[in-house]
């Protein structure tokens, strides 16, 4: 658990884990040069409760903190805390009894719900309760270049399976985001534990809402390279759809690494424009070449009501949504 200035919050989300069902844990918290309380509190803990145990980042930042302290992670079973959230009583419990009776290969998530002491905006509720449906399905990999589709508190995983995907080793934010992609390139499959076992805090000071790591523009830069390396086919015509700004970071990227595609989009003033040396072209080219993969990146709701359309029309087409 990386813990940075969550003085006010370590006691509910400590709380959460020494009250858990399942007894048989451990804690490794890293404080990651906090200006507050935050390690003395850990460590207040830690003095009556050996399971709790708390070290300072040798490291600086997040990536740092979690490979500092799966260094020092005794179990077998392993999943990520964050210091401003809390457990449901039986998360440790049910996600490890799921994991067990399913073996090695396989990754247990479990629902997730988010709180705020100020009102909580739509874009999180929709989040959490697009992530659960995908769970709730085992379909999580099935959307995973729209949105991190793996909630980065609310899952566990076997030693050796975690071992094999690298664990930590990866210095590529948003960190959360790249282990995803990294379960589902080892092919482990979902097991769903259908109850909110994690309640998710939104507040003013959380590192996505602030740390340059987290960053939009950052996406883009993660998605295509495991793109790249997962799903791109040779022997398919690679088409980009959408020219907005995300469809301008995917191109820019595509062009940088000399990936041959055809950029289309339905917007008239666009069309014909030559961007990254890549002349816009119209939708339609759908309609003339078969067997086609096509990166989707359009944001409106308009716009993906569309796509869906069009791609049940010509379904020998392949399609990833990157937004």
């Amino acid at each position: 658990m990386p813990v940075r200035n969550a003085v006010a919050y370590l006691p509910k989300c400590i709380g959460s884990i020494i009250h858990q069902t399942e007894q048989n844990w451990e804690l490794i918290a890293i404080d990651d040069h906090s200006d507050d309380d935050s390690y003395q509190v850990i460590q207040d803990y830690a003095t009556v409760d050996p399971r709790v145990i708390v070290f300072k980042n040798t490291g600086k930042g997040i990536i740092e903190a979690l490979r500092l302290a799966y260094h020092h992670a005794s179990g077998q079973l392993i999943t990520r805390m964050d210091a401003d959230d809390y457990m449901a009583p039986e998360k440790l419990l049910l996600m490890s009894e799921a994991l067990i009776q399913s073996g090695k290969g396989h990754l247990s998530i479990g629902y997730v719900k988010y709180f705020s002491q100020a009102q909580l905006g739509n874009g999180y509720i929709n989040y959490a309760s697009w992530l659960n449906d995908l769970t709730m399905m085992t379909a999580n990999f099935s959307e995973i270049y729209k949105e991190c589709s793996i909630p980065s508190p609310c899952w566990m995983v076997h030693r050796s399976d975690f071992d094999l995907c690298r664990a930590f080793e990866s210095d590529i934010y948003p960190e959360d985001y790249d282990l995803a992609f990294r379960f589902r390139k080892i092919g482990l499959r979902v097991i769903p534990v259908t109850e909110i076992l994690h309640h998710w805090r939104d507040h003013e000071a959380r590192a996505s809402r602030n740390d340059d790591n987290y960053k939009d523009n950052l996406f883009a830069k993660l998605k295509v390279p495991h793109f790249m390396d997962q799903d791109y086919n040779q022997e398919r015509q690679l088409v980009l759809w959408g020219a907005g700004k995300k469809g301008k970071q995917v191109a820019k990227l595509l062009h940088e690494e000399g990936v041959p595609f055809l950029w289309i989009c339905d917007n008239p003033n666009k069309i014909g424009q030559i961007i990254y040396d890549m002349q816009l072209q119209d939708q339609s080219i759908l309609l003339q070449k078969r067997h086609l993969q096509v990166i989707v990146a359009i944001s409106s709701v308009e716009g993906k009501h569309e796509v869906e359309d069009v791609m049940r029309a010509h379904d020998q087409h392949q399609y990833y949504r990157f937004c």
